[in-house]
């Protein structure tokens, strides 16, 4: 019964760390003008990597790469 409660006292001890880790973090936005547009540009790449690879257009019966049979 001990060592459960070291189990748990040291795994509540590992998630207070992230969670203080996590708080005390710098926000990483950047303030200069060539900053904002690299984050916006990657930004844009991503949302457009979403539509791409999404699942609706993974499932798309329309444009398979296989030929249609009758």
């Amino acid at each position: 019964m001990v060592e459960l409660g070291i189990l748990f006292g040291l795994l509540g001890v590992a998630a207070l760390g992230l969670v203080v880790v996590l708080l005390r973090r710098q926000n990483g936005r950047t303030e200069n003008a060539d900053g904002l547009r690299i984050e916006r540009a990657r930004l844009v790449q991503a949302q457009n990597d979403r539509v791409i690879h999404g699942s609706g257009a993974v499932r798309d019966r329309h444009h398979t790469s296989r030929p249609h049979r009758p």
